[in-house]
């Protein structure tokens, strides 16, 4: 009896190194096949400007793109500097609608303060409305 009870004892030492090492050995192997498949998801993002899905039976695969320069499809204004086209038309940029907001808003206190000036109004709140659009506007960068 002795003799199994050491038998089994030498198979399990034996047992939990072998489950060690195969432990070990497929979590290498995974990080090797998720890094191999990042790396071709990258590099097909890269030369197709689409991601690459995976499989429908996996779920949760997600990894964050790296810094390197992306490949972007040519842009309008890129595509009306080349040489081939010629007059093309450039569009101004779209400006930002905060500030395009804000603007408007400046004009029509503005408006409104010289219509209060015009009816011997107070005008002290008008003005400090004023001043607070044009200090956004300001530190928005937009006005001189």
């Amino acid at each position: 009896m002795p003799d199994v009870i050491s038998e089994y004892q030498k198979w399990k030492v034996q047992g939990e190194n072998l489950k060690m090492q195969a432990k070990h050995a497929m979590e290498t192997r995974y990080r090797e096949l998720l890094t191999e498949a990042a790396s071709l998801a990258e590099e097909y993002r890269a030369d197709f400007g689409v991601i690459l899905k995976p499989p429908s039976n996996i779920t949760a695969f997600r990894y964050k793109a790296s810094g390197k320069g992306k490949a972007r499809k040519e842009s309008k204004a890129q595509i009306a500097k080349s040489p081939e086209i010629v007059g093309a038309k450039m569009e101004a940029p779209k400006p930002d609608p905060k500030i395009a907001g804000l603007q408007k808003r400046l004009v029509t206190a503005k408006k409104k303060l010289e219509e209060a000036k015009g009816a011997s109004a107070p005008t002290r709140r008008i003005e400090d409305r004023i001043y607070e659009i044009e200090d956004a506007l300001r530190l928005a960068g937009q006005l001189a």
